[in-house]
């Protein structure tokens, strides 16, 4: 009953912004809290570095240190990331209800507190930021030489959750209008990670060298973390990489225990890829969870269960990118529904109807007001919900798509109707 912080922990907070149940991401932050004071003690006396950090599995005393008796393999024993990794929850708190005075009062002293461990952790190899050592959890790897390992340097999990961190942190000391200074040493490093690589088999590379895996059909997808839950790569803005992650997804297949599963949901989903995503949310039902409802990671777990949904809500809105994308991965089987209650980043509550497979309309509804960016696969207009008052908006087309943008009040609700 411990907390694996490699995917586990993180997995059964996944729903709970996008689904509105935000609140119950409370006892998450509390507990990430208190793995900063152990943390910082583990940074400290282990590595000689600032900051704070927890390794593979924490517990309710908030244990930081390396697990395993002396005995932990070290493909998960020694894994220093989860403290960048549980931070991204904090800044995900904030992007979606943009609550300025948790940002300030909570989110970023912990982030920078994990920066600090961050920056000393990442070393400097030809003018590239890597980590040394590294691990992709759980995954094993046969070098050029014909070797087994599970160590290495600078493995692409390590890159993107140190870029995540590093872009909550540049975005987050700009919104509060602090830590200029620090800011350019965010970006700066940011900017120098080692790059993410497309191997032979078109698929994006997980360790430091294109290497074969030991299990080419391995549970864990770690080094598809800046697709699913981050935000480095997406098929709009990173349509190459975004390509190398569908490779991988194939190699890797659709089997797995419950929560692998449940995540293989969230990646298809952010692939735009409905069908695929469906068949993996029907694969968990079918065959990866047992008669108690828990999904089947021998004895069971319940991580899997909320990681599907947080894939459900995926395939209806995703706002990631700065901008509400409504059905961006419908599955051709939902052909006409409606879906309310969905919570958008910005602030925004979205209820949506579509019909044959396409929008019929949505209710937006401001809660904090700004600029709304919407991005549909038709053209939309805009009213104010109530009035029927047409709103002043722009329609640009972008590629088969169609972003649309237009400025909120706080509290008001907007109706966009499929044009």
């Amino acid at each position: 009953s411990e907390y694996p912080t490699n995917i586990n922990l993180e997995m059964n907070y996944w729903p709970a912004e996008p689904l509105a149940l935000s609140e119950l991401t409370a006892p998450l932050f509390r507990f990430i809290k208190d793995c900063s004071v152990n943390g910082a003690e583990i940074a400290s006396n282990l590595y000689g570095m600032r900051g704070w950090t927890v390794h593979h599995n924490s517990d309710i005393w908030a244990t930081a240190n390396p697990v395993g008796e002396k005995e932990g393999d070290p493909m998960w024993a020694n894994w220093a990331m989860g403290g960048a990794w549980l931070c991204q929850h904090l800044y995900e708190h904030y992007r979606f209800t943009r609550d300025s005075d948790f940002l300030r009062d909570t989110a970023y002293p912990l982030m920078k507190g994990a920066g600090e461990f961050l920056l000393d952790w990442l070393i400097e190899k030809d003018g590239e930021f890597i980590t040394a050592p590294s691990t992709s959890p759980e995954n094993a790897f046969i070098d050029e030489n014909g070797n087994k390992g599970v160590v290495t340097i600078g493995s692409a999990m390590d890159l993107e959750i140190a870029w995540d961190l590093l872009t909550g942190l540049i975005e987050a000391s700009e919104t509060l209008d602090t830590d200029a200074r620090l800011r350019e040493r965010w970006a700066d490093v940011r900017s120098r990670l080692h790059p993410l690589q497309i191997g032979k088999k078109g698929n994006l590379v997980e360790w430091y060298k294109d290497w074969e895996d030991v299990d080419p059909e391995h549970r864990h997808v770690s080094h598809l973390f800046a697709l699913y839950p981050g935000r480095e790569i997406s098929p709009l803005s990173t349509p190459e990489l975004a390509d190398a992650c569908r490779r991988t997804l194939e190699i890797r297949g659709d089997g797995g225990t419950g929560w692998s599963k449940a995540w293989k949901i969230c990646f298809w989903a952010r692939l735009f890829d409905g069908d695929h995503s469906y068949l993996m949310f029907r694969e968990l039902l079918s065959r990866s969870t047992l008669p108690n409802l828990f999904d089947n990671h021998p004895p069971f777990q319940i991580d899997g269960n909320f990681g599907s949904i947080a894939g459900l809500s995926e395939m209806l809105l995703q706002s990631q990118n700065g901008e509400l994308h409504l059905l961006p991965a419908l599955p051709s089987a939902w052909k006409t529904g409606s879906v309310s209650g969905l919570q958008g980043r910005g602030a925004f509550t979205v209820d949506l109807s579509w019909k044959n497979g396409r929008l019929e309309g949505a209710t937006v509804l401001a809660r904090k007001g700004g600029e709304c960016r919407v991005r549909t696969s038709c053209p939309v207009v805009v009213r104010r919900s109530g009035r029927g008052k047409m709103v002043s908006s722009q329609t640009v087309p972008d590629g088969k798509y169609f972003v649309t943008v237009f400025r909120t009040s706080a509290g008001e609700k907007y109706s966009l109707v499929a044009n």
